[in-house]
């Protein structure tokens, strides 16, 4: 395939959300409680939500910084690219880089709305929906076809989520974003079913994915307290592996046939020797009396699953065995796993490298997200004015430089915002 024809959708980028996003969104009678972003006592920027902050820790947003300036530390808006926060700067961006669509997941509040849901009451499921509103029309609103809208939900109350699940189908999402490992933030594991099967129908009456992005479930590793960072990035993709674990071998997957899950980020190294295991435990250990219904585990993984992945090229040769349907390619930006502003050179290279076929690269880059998701790429966008070569042809002059936080800063400075 040359490289210009390729089609790229990433089903896991990010946005940091801009000042104002809750200006328009909030109830009159809440604007006092809306979350804000205030400038702390050692000079940091934090979101305030009821008292209680999030930062915006500075791996969330390096794109096109130098890599010595990378690190855990919270940048400031100015720091940013502006692309990061601002909708207009971030289609410039997608097109420089020969992307389509992106499905952008939320950073201060968390994943999946856990670091909002302190205060479990009516204002914070307004603050939600507030949330919700403002991704579906300033976000993915502001360009029809180029961002596939990701919903949040209040999950302290199964009738709440799915009173969000119905409302945000009639606006157009496609999907929510769930935590990995919902007992680590206290609340019923997925083995619970009587509290999280009438999430799980809800999910599959209106076709929605759900998304299990990795992070929330990072304190199941119990790594030594003196670990480095490096411990937690690379292992992070084990938790993915863990979430699907109790989907799987629990009730969920069985009992709704229609249930779909994103393993976002959680790339798809671990698959192949995790279904050769689950069913060589299955088959070998019968005594447990567990029922797929006539079938493999991983068959029914496979009928519930899209993994995902940024760079995996040992994995690749396996895609196949994998399943080719069921693996999707995610740009992860602005953060610094991401692929910016190469990700067509990138993305071929490690295909081409392992002989996956024209048919495998659209299936890969973008078929198999778009099919999962039931999002039409054409809907808006003529295909021929899709693909990379028609998309970065709109973006050259698109400054692609590496600049430091302090020019950034010095370039925010300049346009007054």
């Amino acid at each position: 395939m040359h490289i210009d024809d390729m089609i790229l959708v990433s089903i896991d980028d990010h946005v940091v959300e801009p000042l104002d996003m809750f200006e328009k969104h909030v109830p009159s009678k809440w604007k006092d409680l809306a979350p804000k972003v205030i400038l702390d006592d050692k000079g940091v920027e934090r979101w305030i939500y009821r008292d209680r902050p999030t930062g915006v820790a500075g791996l969330n947003a390096v794109v096109s910084w130098p890599p010595e300036e990378w690190g855990r530390d919270p940048a400031s808006y100015a720091e940013m690219r502006p692309a990061v926060y601002d909708v207009h700067d971030r289609i410039d961006d997608m097109n420089a880089n020969g992307i389509l669509a992106s499905m952008c997941f939320p950073t201060f509040t968390g994943f999946s709305a856990g670091h909002i849901s302190h205060a479990k009451d009516e204002v914070t499921v307004g603050m939600i929906q507030a949330y919700n509103n403002w991704h579906v029309e300033d976000w993915a609103g502001a360009y029809p076809g180029r961002f596939i809208p990701i919903a949040i939900l209040p999950l302290w109350e199964p009738a709440l989520a799915v009173a969000e699940i119905e409302r945000v189908a009639a606006l157009g999402f496609h999907s929510v974003t769930m935590p990995e490992l919902p007992h680590i933030d206290g609340l019923p594991s997925y083995h619970d079913i009587e509290y999280w099967g009438p999430v799980f129908a809800a999910l599959s009456d209106h076709d929605m994915v759900m998304n299990l992005h990795i992070g929330q479930g990072f304190g199941a590793l119990r790594l030594a307290p003196d670990s480095p960072i490096d411990n937690l990035m690379v292992l992070a993709p084990s938790v993915s592996q863990l979430a699907v674990q109790d989907l799987l071998w629990g009730p969920a997957m069985r009992a709704y046939p229609k249930l779909k899950v994103a393993l976002s980020e959680g790339g798809i190294g671990w698959i192949p020797f995790f279904m050769d295991r689950s069913d060589r435990h299955y088959t070998n250990q019968r005594w447990l009396r567990r029922d797929f219904g006539g079938k493999l585990p991983s068959e029914v993984f496979r009928e519930h699953v899209i993994a995902c992945y940024v760079t995996d090229k040992t994995s690749l040769k396996l895609r196949h065995d994998i399943g080719i349907d069921i693996i999707a390619w995610e740009c992860d930006y602005p953060h610094s796993d991401s692929l910016w502003p190469d990700a067509p050179e990138f993305v071929l290279n490690e295909l081409d490298a392992v002989g996956a076929s024209d048919s495998d690269i659209d299936k890969i880059t973008w078929q198999n997200a778009c099919r999962f998701l039931h999002w039409d790429p054409f809907a808006h966008i003529p295909r021929e004015q899709a693909t990379v070569g028609a998309l970065r042809a709109k973006a050259t002059d698109v400054d692609i430089s590496t600049r430091s936080r302090k020019e950034y800063a010095a370039l925010y400075a300049q346009r007054g915002i």
